[in-house]
C-alpha cells in the first residue's frame, strides 16, 4: 500500500465508522477501486487496526463519560461486587453489551467466515441495498423513544445482540446498534451515543486480535513501511472520525435515517450493476 492509498482508505474509515453506511464495506469498496490486492493478511489487518484511531476519537469527544465514576453511595446492604458495579456501572453496561459480539466475532474469525466476507465486494453491495431499504422505514417503525428511558443491563445486552449482525460487511455496526437502541425505547440521540461507546471495547478487541494474528504470522509484514502506514492510518481516521461524529449526532437527531438509506441503495445498486455487467471496480489494474 502506498501513502496515498493509506490516506484515502483512512479518510473513508474516519468518515464512515460512525455513520450507518458500513465503514468496513466502504473500505473494501475503496480497496477494490484502488486495485489493492484482496486476501493479503496485512490488508485485512489494516482494515481493522486503523479503526483504533476512530475509537480514540470517541474517548476524546466523550472523555467525561469515560473517566467519570458514580461516587454516590451504593444501596444499603450491597455486596462488594454490587458496590463495584454501582461505581463502575458505565463500564459494566459496556461489558454486557460487548459480550455477544465477542462470541459471534471469535466464532466467525475461527471458522474463516470473517476473512471470506472481507474479500467479498458482492456481499457488501447486496447488504448496502438491503440495509438501505430497511433504513427508509426504520424511523417510522422504531422512532418512539423517550428521554426518560435509560440504558440498563437488559437494554445493553439486547443492543449487543443487534451488533452481532454487523459481522457481515455492508450491514454497518453503527446502524445495527442504533436501531437496536431504538427498539429498546431509546431516542435516536441516546441510541447513537451508546453505539459510539460500545464501539470502543468492540473495535479495541478486534484490533488487538488482528495485531496478535499478525504477530503470529511470519515477521515479513513488519516492515518500517507497513508500521508507518498503520500509524498514519490511525492518525488520519482519528481526526476525520472526530469531525464526522460531532456532525452525525446532530443530523440524525434532526433528520433520521432516510438520507443514509437512499445513499446506501444508490452505492450498492451501482456496484451490483457493475458486477453483473462484468465490469471491474478497480480504477487501476
Amino acid at each position: 500500500m502506498t501513502w496515498i492509498e493509506t490516506i484515502i482508505i483512512s479518510i473513508v474509515e474516519g468518515l464512515t465508522e460512525f455513520l450507518p453506511v458500513s465503514s468496513t464495506g466502504h473500505m473494501i469498496i475503496t480497496q477494490n477501486l484502488l486495485g489493492i490486492p484482496q486476501g493479503d493478511p496485512f490488508v485485512h489487518a489494516f482494515t481493522f487496526i486503523i479503526q483504533f484511531g476512530a475509537i480514540l476519537s470517541v474517548v476524546c469527544l466523550y472523555w467525561k463519560r469515560f473517566f467519570q465514576f458514580d461516587n454516590t453511595p451504593a444501596p444499603a446492604g450491597s455486596t462488594t461486587f454490587q458496590k463495584l458495579k454501582h461505581r463502575f456501572y458505565f463500564y459494566w453496561l459496556l461489558l454486557i453489551g460487548v459480550l455477544p459480539a465477542v462470541v459471534v466475532g471469535l466464532a466467525a474469525k475461527k471458522s474463516g467466515l470473517l476473512d471470506w466476507l472481507l474479500d467479498s465486494v458482492e456481499v457488501v453491495a447486496v447488504m448496502l441495498v438491503v440495509g438501505g431499504v430497511f433504513m427508509l422505514y426504520c424511523d417510522k417503525l422504531f422512532n418512539k423513544g423517550s428521554d426518560e428511558n435509560k440504558i440498563n443491563e437488559k437494554r445493553a445486552f439486547n443492543i449487543g445482540l443487534y451488533q452481532c449482525i454487523s459481522v457481515i460487511p455492508g450491514v454497518s455496526r453503527s446502524m445495527a446498534t442504533i436501531v437496536g437502541g431504538m427498539t429498546q425505547g431509546l431516542t435516536r440521540k441516546k441510541a447513537a451515543e451508546f453505539s459510539f461507546f460500545l464501539a470502543v471495547p468492540t473495535m479495541a478487541g478486534a484490533t488487538l486480535l488482528d495485531l496478535l494474528d499478525l504477530l503470529k504470522e511470519e515477521a515479513s509484514w513488519a516492515t518500517a513501511h507497513n508500521i508507518t502506514m498503520l500509524i498514519l492510518g490511525c492518525a488520519v481516521s482519528f481526526i476525520v472520525a472526530l469531525l464526522a461524529m460531532k456532525w452525525f449526532v446532530g443530523f440524525l437527531t434532526k433528520y433520521g435515517f432516510k438520507a443514509f438509506g437512499y445513499y446506501r441503495i444508490i452505492v450498492g445498486g451501482i456496484i451490483i450493476v457493475l458486477l453483473l455487467t462484468g465490469h471491474s471496480l478497480a480504477m487501476v489494474d
